[in-house]
């Protein structure tokens, strides 16, 4: 598609650059400012720090009940409730050991009888 650039649209554009030159221009001088050790800061002012909240002895205890509280209502529930032991496993190296020998006993061949 062919483009058709109309005098409006280029002193549009003009119009544009122009205003960022200008930016650029004033944020340039600032940078130069600061070279020559001039002002550092911004033009903005600083925002006043925010306070920091304190909470006062009886709102950290009432805090600290409440917590003992809530912890003491899951212990008494775990406590209530039991939870299903695991069924033992039969087996480990008491079981295995008495059953080897039996398996090697049953494999070994007769001795073959001697006659005199």
């Amino acid at each position: 598609m062919a483009r058709t650039l109309t005098n409006e649209i280029i002193t549009a554009a003009i119009a544009g650059f122009e205003a960022q030159k200008t930016k650029l221009d004033a944020q340039i001088a600032e940078l130069r400012e600061t070279l020559k050790g001039g002002r550092t800061e911004s033009a903005a002012p600083p925002e006043p720090a925010k306070r920091k909240r304190k909470l006062s002895a009886a709102g950290r205890r009432a805090i600290a009940v409440a917590a003992r509280k809530r912890w003491a209502a899951v212990k008494a529930a775990r406590v209530a409730e039991p939870q299903p032991r695991a069924a033992k496993k039969r087996g480990g190296k008491k079981v295995a050991a008495k059953k080897a020998p039996k398996k090697t006993a049953a494999k070994k061949p007769a001795a073959p009888a001697q006659t005199a």
